[in-house]
C-alpha cells in the first residue's frame, strides 16, 4: 500500500475491516446455529425413538389381550381338540379373519403347524414350523419372525382346555402382525423422520429411496451397526443425523430400527440466512466505504491540494493556488509550504541571476582572451607586412597567419551563435546520411595536415532519415576533427559505422587515439572545456550536443580508452514534435 493515495488506504482498510467483521460474524453465526440444530436433531431423534417405544409397547399389550381372547374361544378349543390338521385348516379363516391380524397359526401341543392364514404368500408353511421351532424353544412371550423378505412380530399364546393349572394343552394360537410399508409411513409420520426397519444385515421396509437404501446398507455394513447415540451418515448427496434402537434386544440376528433425521433440510434455512447476513454486510460495507470515502474526502482535500501544490513546485510551478483555510494541522503544514515555495522562488532568483553573472563573466573572459590573441596575430602580421624589405615567401607566410587568425575568430562566432539559436532553426529533409558523412570528410581534408588521414565509412543497410543536413554535417565535421587532432602522425585511422533501426539512426565515429584525458571526461560537453589544443575554441563538443539534442538524439562516449575513443549519436529516424522533445529535455 506505499503507493496508494491516503483516500484509497481509507476505503481499503474500512473495506478490509468491514469485511473481516462480516465474515467473522457469519463464521460464528454459522457455528452457533448449526450447534443448535444438531443438538434439536438430537432430541427429535430421542423423542421419535421414545414415540415409538411407547406405541409399540401398545400395540404389543392389544395383539397380546387379543391372544389371549382368541385362545378362550370356545371354538377355538373345540376345534384343536379334533386334532385333524385339513378341519382346523378350513376353520381357521373365520378365526384369522376376526383377529384382523397379518398372521394366523394354530399348532398342537407338540409344535406342529396344524393350520397357516397370513398375507404374504412367500411366507409358507415351512417358515413358519421353524419359526414355531425357535419360539417354543425359548422362554421369550413376543418374537420377530423373518422369511421370504416379510417381517412380523408375532404373539403366542397356549390354548388349554378347562383351566391352565389342569395342563391340559390343546396347542398353540400365533398371532403377528407385519412390519410393511404402511407400518413403515406410520412410523416415519409419527417420528417424522426417515425409518429404516433391518433384520440383521438385511432391510426390511424404510421410507428412504432405493439408492439411499443401498448406500445405507453399505455404510452400515461397514461400520458394524449403528450406535444409539446420534451420529452423521452421509447418503449420496444428503446428509442424515441418525439413530438405531433395537426392537429384539438380545436376539440373534437382531431386529433394528433406525431413525434419520435429514440435516440438510433443517440446515436449509440457514442457507437462506447465511444469503440474507450477506446481503446485509455487502449493505454495511457498501454504506460505510459511501461514508468513509465522504469522511476521508473532507479530510484528504486539502492534503492532495498540498501534494499537487508540491508537484507543481517539482514542475517549476511556484504560482500554484493553495488552500490555506481553517485552523487544523494541514492549513498550518500548508501555511508554511507556501511561505517556503516563495523562499525558494527568491532564492532561485538570487541564484540564476549570480550564475548567469558568473556565466557572462566567464564567456567574455574566455571569447575576450581567445579575440585578444586572434586580434594580436593580425595586429602584429599586419605591422610585419608593412615593412617593404619582405620576399613574397615571407609576405605569403603572413598572410596565412592572418587568415587562420581569421578563421579561428569565424569559428569562435559561430559556435556562439549556433549555441544560442532554438530548435525552430532546424530544417530538417530525409536525407541519406553516408552522403552527409561523405562531406563531412571533404570538408576535413581541406585542412591541409588532415588531407592523407584514412577516414573509412561502413553503411549497414539504408541509412535514410529525417535530420538537418548542414547542422549534421557540421557535428561530423567537428568530430572528426577532433578524431584527427587525438590520432598518431603516421598511424592513426578514423572509421565511422552507419546503422539505421526501425525507430533510430546510430553513428559511431572510431579513432585509435589515446583517449580522453581524465582531467575533462566529466565536463567534456561543458563550454569553453579545451584540453591539449593549441588553437581550440572549447565550444565543438557543446555545439555538436546542441545539434543533436535539437534533433531529439543523444550523444555520448561509448568507450575512451588507450586504445581509441567512441563517440555514439543516436537519432530519432522520424523528427519528433516539439513536446516530446520537451519531455526527453526534462527527463
Amino acid at each position: 500500500m506505499a503507493g496508494l493515495r491516503l483516500q484509497t488506504k481509507f476505503l481499503l482498510s474500512m473495506l478490509l475491516v468491514s469485511a473481516g467483521l462480516t465474515f467473522t460474524t457469519l463464521l460464528v453465526v454459522r457455528q452457533t446455529v448449526r450447534a443448535q440444530i444438531r443438538q434439536g436433531l438430537e432430541r427429535d431423534l430421542a423423542n421419535s425413538v421414545v414415540t415409538f417405544g411407547k406405541d409399540q409397547q401398545r400395540r404389543e399389550g392389544d395383539l397380546t389381550r387379543l391372544a389371549q381372547i382368541i385362545a378362550d374361544l370356545p371354538n377355538v378349543r373345540a376345534l384343536m381338540t379334533t386334532r385333524d390338521a385339513p378341519t382346523i385348516q378350513d376353520a381357521s379363516s373365520g378365526v384369522w379373519k376376526l383377529s384382523g391380524s397379518d398372521l394366523f397359526l394354530l399348532a398342537d401341543p407338540s409344535g406342529r403347524v396344524m393350520a397357516l392364514d397370513v398375507v404374504a404368500p412367500e411366507f409358507t408353511s415351512q417358515l413358519a414350523q421353524s419359526a414355531l421351532s425357535e419360539v417354543l424353544r425359548g422362554d421369550q412371550p413376543n418374537h420377530w419372525w423373518y422369511g421370504g423378505g416379510h417381517l412380523y412380530q408375532v404373539f403366542l399364546q397356549p390354548i388349554y382346555f378347562g383351566r391352565a393349572a389342569d395342563h391340559g394343552l390343546l396347542g398353540y394360537v400365533v398371532l403377528g402382525y407385519e412390519i410393511d410399508d404402511r407400518i413403515a409411513r406410520d412410523v416415519s409420520q409419527v417420528a417424522a423422520s426417515q425409518v429404516a426397519f433391518q433384520y440383521g444385515d438385511s432391510m426390511v421396509r424404510s421410507t428412504l429411496t432405493p439408492s439411499q437404501e443401498m448406500e445405507f446398507v453399505r455404510r452400515i455394513a461397514a461400520r458394524g451397526g449403528l450406535a444409539s447415540n446420534p451420529e452423521q451418515i452421509q447418503l449420496g448427496d444428503e446428509r442424515f443425523l441418525a439413530t438405531s434402537v433395537e426392537l429384539d434386544p438380545g436376539a440373534n440376528p437382531s431386529v433394528r430400527l433406525s431413525v434419520l433425521k435429514s440435516f440438510d433440510e433443517a440446515t436449509a434455512f440457514l442457507n437462506r440466512l447465511n444469503q440474507l447476513l450477506v446481503g446485509l454486510g455487502l449493505t454495511a460495507v457498501l454504506a460505510g466505504s459511501l461514508l468513509v470515502f465522504l469522511i476521508s474526502h473532507t479530510f484528504t482535500r486539502p492534503l492532495s491540494n498540498l501534494v499537487a501544490g508540491v508537484r507543481a513546485l517539482g514542475h517549476g510551478d511556484y504560482d500554484y493556488p493553495l488552500e490555506t483555510r481553517g485552523g487544523d494541522e494541514v492549513a498550518e503544514v500548508a501555511v508554511a509550504f507556501d511561505r517556503m515555495r516563495d523562499n525558494v522562488k527568491a532564492t532561485q532568483q538570487e541564484l540564476l541571476e549570480a550564475e548567469r553573472l558568473a556565466t557572462i563573466g566567464r564567456m567574455a573572459s574566455s571569447i575576450s582572451h581567445d579575440l585578444r590573441h586572434s586580434l594580436a596575430a593580425i595586429v602584429a602580421n599586419a605591422e610585419f607586412l608593412c615593412e617593404g624589405n619582405l620576399t613574397s615567401a615571407q609576405r605569403e607566410e603572413l598572410y596565412a597567419e592572418v587568415r587562420v587568425a581569421v578563421n579561428q575568430m569565424t569559428e569562435l562566432i559561430e559556435s556562439l551563435l549556433e549555441f544560442s539559436r532554438t530548435r525552430e532553426s532546424l530544417r530538417p529533409t530525409f536525407s541519406s546520411a553516408k552522403d552527409m558523412v561523405e562531406r563531412a570528410i571533404q570538408t576535413v581534408r581541406t585542412h591541409p595536415e588532415y588531407h592523407s588521414v584514412p577516414i573509412d565509412v561502413i553503411c549497414h543497410g539504408s541509412c535514410d532519415a529525417w535530420f538537418d543536413s548542414k547542422k549534421l554535417e557540421r557535428v561530423l565535421q567537428n568530430l572528426l576533427l577532433n578524431a584527427c587532432e587525438a590520432i598518431p602522425a603516421r598511424t592513426g585511422r578514423i572509421q565511422v559505422d552507419l546503422r539505421r533501426g526501425e525507430e533510430q539512426l546510430e553513428i559511431l565515429v572510431q579513432d585509435n587515439g589515446p583517449g580522453i584525458a581524465d582531467a575533462v571526461r566529466d565536463k567534456l560537453f561543458e563550454p569553453f572545456i579545451s584540453y591539449g589544443k593549441e588553437n581550440g575554441t572549447g565550444m565543438g563538443l557543446t555545439v555538436v550536443q546542441k545539434i543533436v539534442e535539437d534533433h531529439g538524439g543523444t550523444v555520448e562516449v561509448a568507450r575512451s580508452s588507450p586504445e581509441g575513443t567512441v563517440f555514439k549519436l543516436t537519432l530519432p529516424v522520424h523528427l519528433a514534435s516539439d513536446r516530446t522533445l520537451a519531455v526527453r529535455a526534462h527527463a
